[in-house]
């Protein structure tokens, strides 16, 4: 009788329904929502010095990314359940390592939290290209989005207020959720998947399948879009709460920026229905061009503050727009044969971002205020907005299907120039 009150789509399906994707990508955004504007904060205070956060970061993001890419050959010893696990536990040893203290385990705290984002995202993308349709791919990341919009609306400026109240209360409430996705994941019970089978042979190389990917110039585009939209939050999250200190504006504005940014995720399935009625490749492009124009914007004007971060949240508005679109091409480009290796690759955009982002922010310090970094920012969109003109004017529109040719007709219309 307990089964009653269960919500429906946490009970046992053979086939998980997409709003089980959609809570799990909630419960996620949740644990890191509540970080997001905390964990730069207390990075900034710990080694006392933006450069030094650069290096941090930067480290940390080499590690993950190398990792990520080596959970497709772990799955094949360790079934991916036990692998979401472990990369969900991380998150636990984030926090126990945050709340100790000190420089040295807040940069191990970084680490371990990078790595169970890292490792959790790859076995995620695998287990919704398992289950979910090419079709419902851009339903699938609308849904995940409107789930995860009241965690990202409400996290950051909710982790700066607990910080003040006390400095570790926001690292317990993210491992309170921690645990709840925890929980949820062995409820939903997603399995190993349907690619993950016994290893009978010997291991596949865990960098061989980087070949089959430079070998398809649409996984590349569509995984750079991925890396430089991620580059933009990286400079949005990270470095506006440290220009803000700096401009003497306080420790809260970022965090409220960032919530007022992510309060647009309510308006995704609206962002969606804009993509179906026009076209991947129009709204990438818009997107990117908004990105440049106000990230460079930014930079030159950061003798005013405020306008630097009202520049900088017009910006975040054109980030959200991708996350909505910009992993289109990429995921309508995947072979069903290749969902966990691409899965993988597909992941690493979070770490490449994650090392790009610092290394060049590093680099940039050393000759040019932090308000360099925003124009940085700025190029990188220019250059995607340049590639984006090169997808296929009807990626992701949906063909009326003309007898047999249908299916085929709306399979070429989901792929790149």
């Amino acid at each position: 009788m307990a089964i009653k009150y269960i919500p429906l789509f946490l009970r046992y399906s053979p086939t998980p329904r997409i709003e089980a994707f959609a809570l799990l990508a909630g419960l996620d955004a949740a644990v890191r929502g509540a970080l997001v504007s905390v964990m730069p904060l207390a990075m900034y205070e710990a080694l006392r010095d933006a450069g030094r956060v650069s290096q941090a970061y930067f480290t940390a993001g080499l590690v993950s990314m190398v990792v990520g890419l080596m959970v497709p050959w772990a799955t094949r010893f360790v079934p991916r359940r036990w692998t979401y696990t472990f990369g969900a536990s991380l998150y636990l040893v984030a926090m126990a390592l945050a709340l100790s203290g000190g420089p040295a385990r807040m940069v191990l705290a970084l680490l371990c939290f990078m790595l169970a984002t890292a490792t959790v995202f790859v076995c995620f993308n695998a287990y919704v290209l398992d289950y979910v349709a090419r079709a419902d791919l851009g339903r699938t990341q609308s849904l995940q989005m409107f789930y995860s919009a009241l965690p990202w609306a409400l996290g950051p400026v909710l982790g700066v207020s607990l910080r003040e109240l006390w400095r570790p209360l926001p690292f317990l409430v993210s491992a309170g959720f921690a645990l709840v996705l925890l929980t949820a994941f062995w409820v939903l019970r997603l399995g190993n998947g349907k690619q993950i089978q016994r290893a009978r042979g010997p291991a596949v190389n865990p960098l061989s399948y980087l070949g089959r990917f430079f070998r398809q110039p649409r996984l590349i585009a569509g995984w750079f879009f991925a890396v430089i939209r991620s580059c933009g939050w990286w400079i949005y999250v990270v470095y506006l709460p440290i220009f803000c200190i700096e401009a003497g504006l306080g420790d809260k504005v970022g965090g409220m920026a960032l919530t007022m940014s992510n309060s647009i995720l309510f308006l995704t399935p609206m962002l969606l229905r804009l993509v179906s009625r026009s076209s991947v490749r129009r709204v990438v492009r818009a997107a990117f061009m908004l990105c440049t124009t106000a990230f460079t914007l930014a930079g030159l004007l950061s003798g005013w503050p405020w306008v630097t971060v009202g520049c900088l949240w017009v910006g975040s508005c054109g980030l959200l727009m991708l996350d909505v679109a910009g992993g289109l091409p990429f995921m309508m480009s995947v072979k069903p044969s290749e969902r966990v290796e691409m899965a993988a690759v597909y992941s690493s955009f979070r770490d490449v971002s994650g090392i790009l982002t610092p290394g060049a922010a590093w680099l940039v310090l050393l000759a040019a205020p932090l308000s360099g970094i925003f124009v940085v920012g700025g190029a990188a969109c220019a250059l995607c907005f340049a590639i984006a003109g090169r997808l296929h004017p009807r990626l992701g529109v949906q063909r009326p299907s003309r007898g047999g040719g249908g299916q085929s007709s709306r399979r070429r219309a989901m792929t790149c120039a």
